[in-house]
């Protein structure tokens, strides 16, 4: 028995002398290096135009005349609405004649309190006159600017809500006003974050209605109050709109930049999951020969496509980017391709073998 066993271990011996070397399996691999990295922190808030106003009357009149269109860009001081104010300009009138006559009175009576043909008290009396008039001209004046809306600062208007002849009542909305050259974007974000909102921090936000652009901005200022319900804080971001393409009211997903680093990252396909923890394949290259291990790996922020390692691998280490399913420590390799995460696939076919 004894011998048959040697006869037969001598005869499986011979013939693995004669197999072939197992062929290496083709990977695509890429070289660690460090990149810059941030952790994100994801709010949503709404827009709000620089300045915003409701225009309102504070009179009841009838409307005369109306200078602007819906939608319409207009200029500070410009004059949008008029409403009658035929008579308060005639009573403007009566009193700036009265304001006259009291100003030449005034005048005569100087050289005759002179020579003492007149008392003081007469040319006081018209003094008196004079600055009566003057008084009742300004509010005169006063009654009939609250007739005249007018524009406070540049801006576009909304829609129109009435028409020449209306009888306007204190109150009534005669269309809005927005300075939207910059926009206001008010966000609430877990008081956890404080020491991260900082004036001058960018953000990047979006925009459902226009999903394929980025918003970029800076944060102008922080509330000075936590919710004590929410335990959040309201920050407030400034966002350039000088193409007039967001609009007040618009829901934002904003996105926040935080601690700032430089770290390994690598795609995610680079990345094989055990239960709890992550290992990556590393190349090496002995003799000739291109052979993996396993390492284990400390994963940090991971984002779309992307993950950051804390330790486990050094900067210029090659790590097989694909092919890791067919992997076993120590298998023999060939990377034929260097990723660096934009390459189409004809691209990297068409590279010639990366040296390690």
């Amino acid at each position: 028995m004894r011998i048959k066993h040697y006869l037969l271990a001598t005869a499986l011996l011979a013939t693995t002398q004669f197999l072939p070397a197992q062929t290496p399996l083709k990977v695509f691999a890429t070289r660690a290096a460090e990149k810059a990295i941030f952790d994100e922190v994801e709010a949503l808030g709404t827009l709000r135009a620089n300045e915003s106003i409701d225009l309102t009357s504070t009179v009841t009149e009838y409307v005369t005349a109306i200078n602007f269109d819906d939608n319409q860009r207009v200029k500070k001081g410009r004059v949008l609405l008029e409403m009658d104010a035929a008579e308060e300009e005639a009573e403007l009138a009566e009193v700036v004649s009265l304001l006259e006559e009291s100003q030449r009175q005034v005048e005569r009576l100087k050289p005759l309190v002179e020579r003492g043909a007149a008392s003081e008290s007469a040319i006081d009396e018209q003094r008196r006159e004079v600055a009566s008039a003057k008084a009742r001209a300004q509010a005169i004046q006063s009654r009939i600017s609250k007739r005249r809306i007018i524009a406070p600062f540049d801006g576009v208007v909304g829609l129109r809500n009435l028409s020449v002849g209306a009888l306007m009542q204190p109150g009534t909305l005669i269309t809005t006003l927005d300075d939207d050259s910059v926009m206001k974007l008010d966000f609430s974000v877990p008081s956890v974050f404080l020491s991260t909102l900082k004036p001058g921090l960018q953000i990047e936000s979006r925009a459902r209605a226009y999903p394929e652009r980025l918003f970029e901005g800076t944060i102008a200022s922080v509330d000075s109050r936590i919710d004590p319900v929410t335990r959040a804080v309201l920050a407030r971001a400034l966002i350039d709109n000088t193409n007039q393409s967001l609009k007040p009211g618009m829901l934002m997903r904003v996105t926040l930049r935080k601690n700032p680093r430089e770290s390994i990252v690598l795609p995610e396909a680079a990345l094989v999951s055990q239960g709890d923890r992550a290992f990556v394949y590393r190349v090496l290259a002995s003799e000739g020969a291109q052979k993996v291990e396993r390492r284990a790996v400390t994963l940090g922020v991971r984002r779309k496509g992307e993950a950051e390692i804390l330790d486990g691998i050094e900067v210029g280490d090659w790590i097989v980017t694909d092919g890791t399913m067919k992997l076993r420590p120590g298998a023999p390799v060939e990377v034929i391709a260097e990723e660096y995460g934009q390459e189409t696939l004809s691209e990297k076919l068409g590279q010639s073998n990366p040296k390690l």
